[in-house]
This record gives structure tokens, C-alpha cells and sequence, in this order.
């Protein structure tokens, strides 16, 4: 990193991310500015994995650094929609969710990397997807592009996790940025995939 301006923070594992981070942050010089890419929701989520992403941005805060943050990626949704609904019977989470291509978000981190610099003011911004959907709907127009039939049946789960989702804790209404919809993602998917 010797010779570079701005480092974009964009791995995880899901386990070490914290510490990871804080080594990263170390080993940047104090004029090296910090993009971290996020998920929209961290702060009012309990899931742990969101808390060690919100552990993170109050480092990256605290640094002066830039954080974009995303709503769910629509490649999650499909892993999410395949898994509901590989039993004859399927089922769906009772929250709504607004999916965003990542190679959208990927285009406004690049955007934004462009504009930064040693000493800029730090930007903190939200990026969702185009349209929040129950996932009910979101999992039965998966179904329908894999060419199965499915009884959805909802899957309600207690706790402040869900709770927090139900309330829509990991939305962005007011950043629905991305253009490209659940349908259009779902069309270039393979239906070996689906």
C-alpha cells in the first residue's frame, strides 16, 4: 500500500473482519484514505455478522474514512430462494427486502474511489436496489423462473433479529439507486442455476 492514496476495504470472512480491519488500519499511513464497503442496516440489526460490520465502520469513522453501505446483493436473495425451496414444500421469511446488482454497487464504489483523496471529507452513503419486495414475492417469481411449483408457506421466526428485519431495519427507501430489477437479474441467470 505504500504508493497508494486510497484503499477500498472490501474482503470478509465472516469470523475475523474486526481484527482484520484493525490490522488493515495499522498498517495504512495516516494521509491514506479508507473506503469500506458496508451493509445498510448494520446499525440496526443485531445479527453478529452485522455487528462486526458496524464494529468496523466506528473504526472507519473514527480513521476519517468513506463508507458505502448496500442493501442485500440479489445474488444472496437467489442462494436465499434456493435453499427455502428445495423441499416440495417452500417457504419464506416474513420481511420484505430490496435487492441491489452488485455490479451497480461495484460501479458507485469505483465512482466514488475516483473522488477521494488524502484529506477529502468523508462520505457516507447508502446504495439499494430499485424496488423493496416481500421476499413472499421475491421467492415465488424464483420459483416461476426455475420452472418448479412450489407452495410457499411463511416462515416466521421470533427475536430481535427478525423483528429488526420485519421492521425493516435493512432497507433503504430513500436510496432505491440501482436500476436493475429482481426480473432482470433473474433473466440472465442459467435455469440449470434456478
Amino acid at each position: 500500500m505504500a504508493d497508494v492514496d486510497l484503499v477500498i476495504h472490501a474482503a470478509t470472512d465472516g469470523r475475523r473482519d474486526v481484527r482484520a480491519a484493525e490490522h488493515l488500519l495499522r498498517a495504512m499511513r495516516p494521509d491514506q484514505h479508507l473506503l469500506y464497503v458496508s451493509i445498510v442496516g448494520v446499525d440496526r440489526v443485531p445479527l453478529p455478522y452485522y455487528r462486526q460490520k458496524h464494529a468496523i465502520e466506528s473504526l472507519v469513522r473514527a480513521r476519517g474514512g468513506s463508507i458505502l453501505r448496500a442493501t442485500q446483493f440479489h445474488d444472496l436473495v437467489f442462494t436465499l430462494a434456493k435453499a427455502l425451496t428445495a423441499l416440495p414444500v417452500g417457504f419464506y421469511p416474513s420481511f420484505s427486502i430490496q435487492p441491489v446488482e452488485v455490479g451497480e454497487v461495484a460501479v458507485r464504489l469505483a465512482d466514488l474511489a475516483a473522488t477521494l483523496s488524502p484529506g477529502s471529507t468523508p462520505v457516507f452513503e447508502d446504495f439499494g436496489g430499485p424496488e423493496i419486495r416481500s421476499s413472499h414475492d421475491l421467492i415465488r417469481t424464483y420459483v416461476a423462473a426455475s420452472h418448479r411449483r412450489r407452495a410457499l408457506l411463511p416462515l416466521r421466526v421470533p427475536g430481535r433479529i427478525f423483528r429488526a428485519f420485519r421492521d425493516g431495519g435493512h432497507l433503504a427507501p430513500e436510496h432505491a439507486l440501482g436500476t436493475v430489477t429482481w426480473e432482470d437479474y433473474l433473466s440472465h441467470r442459467s435455469p440449470s442455476t434456478a
